[in-house]
C-alpha cells in the first residue's frame, strides 16, 4: 500500500515538474512565434506611417513618416530606420535602430534644427517615442528571450481563438513587471497586449485594430498603445506597404541618418 501511494504521489509530482517545463518551453515557442510574425515579416519592408496621438483632453497631434525595415537573419540581428515627414518641429528628423538580440540594442537619433546625432542609451528605450505612448522599444520589439512566458489559457478575442500568455522580465526591467499577451492562433500576431507594474496595476495597452493580408503575409495596418496612468492613446496606421524590396545594408548607417535614402521615402 505504501509502495502505491509513493507511485502515485511520484507521478503527480512528476507531472506538475514536467508539465510546468512543458507549459513554458510551449509558451516561449508561442512567443518565438509571435515575434517573427509581427517584426520580421519578409526579408525586409518599408511603409508610411501616420501615428494620431490623442491626449487625456481629446486634443490630437499628427506625425507622419516613412520607416524602413532590413533582417540579417530570422530572429536575428536586425536593422530599422524612420524619417519623419511631417509636422514642421520633427520634419527631417531620422531614428535607426540596430538589433542585437545577444545584447543591449543601438539607437540613435538626428535631429536636424540642431544638426545633432544623438546616440540614444539602452536606458532610454523606454522613453516615449517623439512624445507618443509608444516607447522606443515599442518600436522595434522585446526580443522573446528577455522574458520568462508561461502558456495560461487558451481563449477567444473578439470570436477568434488566442493563446493568452504571461510574461515576466528575466532582469530588471523598467518597461513592465509583468505582460499577457493575446496571441491570434492563426496569424500568431499578438492581438492585444496588457502591460502591468510591480503593483499589479495595468498601466498600458496595445491593440491590434485591423489586420489585412499584404503579399500573402498576414500584417498589422493599424495598432493602438493607451496609457492607462496619463489617460491619452495613440494610433499607428501603416500604408503602402511593401515587402522584400531588395534594401541595402549601407542604408543603416550614421550617413543616412542627415542624408535620407530618397529612393525609398516617398
Amino acid at each position: 500500500m505504501k509502495t502505491l501511494k509513493y507511485l502515485m504521489l511520484s507521478a503527480i509530482v512528476a507531472i506538475f515538474i514536467f508539465g510546468s517545463q512543458a507549459s513554458a518551453e510551449d509558451a516561449t515557442e508561442i512567443m518565438k512565434k509571435s515575434h517573427m510574425a509581427y517584426y520580421y515579416a519578409g526579408d525586409d519592408g518599408l511603409t508610411d506611417v501616420t501615428m494620431r496621438m490623442v491626449n487625456d483632453r481629446g486634443k490630437e497631434r499628427i506625425r507622419e513618416f516613412a520607416m524602413l525595415r532590413m533582417d540579417a537573419s530570422d530572429g536575428g540581428v536586425q536593422k530599422y530606420y524612420t524619417y519623419f515627414k511631417s509636422p514642421s518641429d520633427v520634419a527631417r528628423m531620422t531614428f535607426m535602430v540596430h538589433k542585437n538580440p545577444d545584447g543591449n540594442d543601438a539607437r540613435w537619433i538626428y535631429i536636424p534644427a540642431v544638426d545633432l546625432i544623438k546616440p540614444i542609451s539602452a536606458d532610454d528605450k523606454n522613453s516615449s517615442f517623439v512624445g507618443s505612448d509608444f516607447s522606443y522599444e515599442d518600436v522595434s520589439g522585446r526580443h522573446w528571450n528577455e522574458d520568462k512566458h508561461a502558456l495560461k489559457s487558451d481563449s477567444e478575442l473578439d470570436g477568434k481563438p488566442v493563446y493568452v500568455i504571461e510574461s515576466v522580465p528575466k532582469e530588471d526591467y523598467g518597461g513592465f513587471a509583468k505582460k499577457i499577451s493575446y496571441i491570434d492562433k492563426e496569424t500568431m500576431l499578438p492581438l492585444k497586449e496588457e502591460y502591468f507594474d510591480d503593483k499589479g496595476e495595468m498601466i498600458r495597452i496595445m491593440q491590434l485594430e485591423k489586420v489585412d493580408t499584404v503579399d500573402g503575409i498576414p500584417t498589422a495596418t493599424v495598432r493602438s498603445m493607451e496609457n492607462l496612468e496619463k489617460g491619452s492613446k495613440t494610433y499607428v496606421e501603416f500604408a503602402s506597404i511593401d515587402y522584400n524590396v531588395g534594401l541595402r545594408d549601407d542604408i543603416f548607417t550614421e550617413r543616412y541618418l542627415k542624408n535620407p535614402p530618397r529612393k525609398y521615402i516617398r
